[in-house]
C-alpha cells in the first residue's frame, strides 16, 4: 500500500511538469523546428541519465531487449513525432482532447495483453467525464473544427503511448533499476529518431542554442521534463501499474490553462474552469474503477 501511495507522488509531479512544457516549447519554436527540439531533448536526457548513473544495464535475458526497443520506439520516437506532425495540420485544442484519450487505449492494451486490470463501469464513466471536461477546456471560446489528417495523427500518438505503456509494464516486471531502464528507453528512442531526421527538415542553427533563453528552455525540457519526469513516470508505473498511472494524463490540459493564466496572464474562461473540475472528477472516478487482479510488479512476468 505504501508503494502505491508513493506512486501517486511521482505521477502528479510528472503531470505538472508536462503540463507546463508548452511554455518552453513555444519559446523554442521561434528558432527551432519540432524535430530539432526533440533531438536536443533526447540527447540532454541521455547525457543526464548517464551522468546520474554511469553504469551499464545487464539484461537477465536477451529477449527483454525487445521491450526496451518497443518502449523507445513507441514512447519517445513515435509519440513525439506524431504529436509534432499533428500540430502542423490541426489545432492544439484538438490535440489536447485526442491525446487525452491515451488512458483509454492504455487500459485496453494492458487488459488485452496481461488481463491484469478489471475495468469496471466506473472506469468508463470517469473516462467520459474527464474527456467532457477536457473538451470544455480546449474549446472554451473557440469553434470546434475537424482536420481529418491532423486528428488521425493525434489518435495514432495516443495509441503509441499505449504501446509504450505495455512495453514498460513488461520491463517493470523484471526488476531492473528504473533509472537505467529509462536511459535505455531513451537510447532506443534516439536510434529510431536518427533515420527520420533527414525527412523532417532537420537543419538546426546551433549558434542559437547558446542564447540564454533557448539554453534554459532546452535544459528544462531535456533534464526536467524528459530525464527526471520519465524516471518519475516509470517509478509510478512500477508502483501503480500502467493503467492507474496513465489516468493522470487527464489533468495535463487543466495544468496547461492554469500555467498560462499565471505566467502569461491569459484569461481563464468559466467554461475552462468548469472543465478543469470535471477532469479532476473523472480522474478520481476512473482511479476507483480499476482493480488490479495482481500486483503491478507481477503482471506480465515471464
Amino acid at each position: 500500500m505504501e508503494a502505491i501511495r508513493r506512486g501517486h507522488v511521482p505521477a502528479l509531479f510528472t503531470i505538472f511538469v508536462w503540463g507546463t512544457t508548452f511554455l518552453s516549447t513555444k519559446v523554442l519554436l521561434a528558432d527551432f523546428r519540432p524535430p530539432e527540439i526533440l533531438f536536443v531533448r533526447v540527447c540532454l536526457a541521455i547525457l543526464a541519465l548517464t551522468l546520474a548513473r554511469p553504469k551499464r544495464l545487464k539484461l537477465t535475458e536477451k529477449r527483454h531487449e525487445l521491450y526496451f526497443a518497443g518502449a523507445g520506439l513507441c514512447g519517445v520516437t513515435l509519440y513525439s513525432l506524431l504529436e509534432n506532425m499533428a500540430l502542423t495540420f490541426t489545432y492544439s485544442a484538438n490535440c489536447s482532447v485526442i491525446l487525452s484519450t491515451a488512458p483509454f487505449f492504455v487500459a485496453l492494451a494492458i487488459h488485452w495483453c496481461f488481463k491484469a486490470e478489471r475495468l469496471s463501469l466506473r472506469f468508463f464513466a470517469g473516462f467520459a467525464v474527464a474527456i467532457g471536461g477536457i473538451i470544455l477546456i480546449s474549446f472554451s471560446g473557440r469553434e470546434l473544427k475537424i482536420n481529418p489528417l491532423g486528428d488521425l495523427l493525434c489518435l495514432l500518438a495516443a495509441i503509441a503511448w499505449a504501446g509504450y505503456s505495455v512495453c514498460l509494464q513488461k520491463v517493470g516486471a523484471y526488476g531492473y533499476d528504473t533509472l537505467l531502464v529509462t536511459r535505455r528507453v531513451f537510447c532506443y528512442g534516439f536510434l529510431f529518431l536518427l533515420p527520420c531526421l533527414p525527412f523532417l527538415g532537420f537543419s538546426p542553427d546551433w549558434a542559437k542554442l547558446a542564447r540564454p533563453g533557448n539554453l534554459l528552455n532546452f535544459l528544462y525540457l531535456g533534464l526536467c521534463a524528459s530525464a527526471l519526469c520519465f524516471v518519475a513516470w516509470n517509478m509510478a508505473v512500477k508502483s501503480l501499474g500502467a493503467v492507474k498511472t496513465s489516468l493522470y494524463i487527464y489533468v495535463i490540459p487543466a495544468v496547461t490553462i492554469a500555467a498560462a493564466a499565471l505566467l502569461f496572464r491569459d484569461p481563464l474562461p468559466p467554461m475552462a474552469a468548469a472543465g478543469a473540475g470535471l477532469t479532476l472528477l473523472g480522474l478520481i472516478v476512473s482511479q476507483r474503477g480499476t482493480e488490479p487482479k495482481e500486483s503491478p510488479a507481477n503482471a506480465g512476468r515471464g
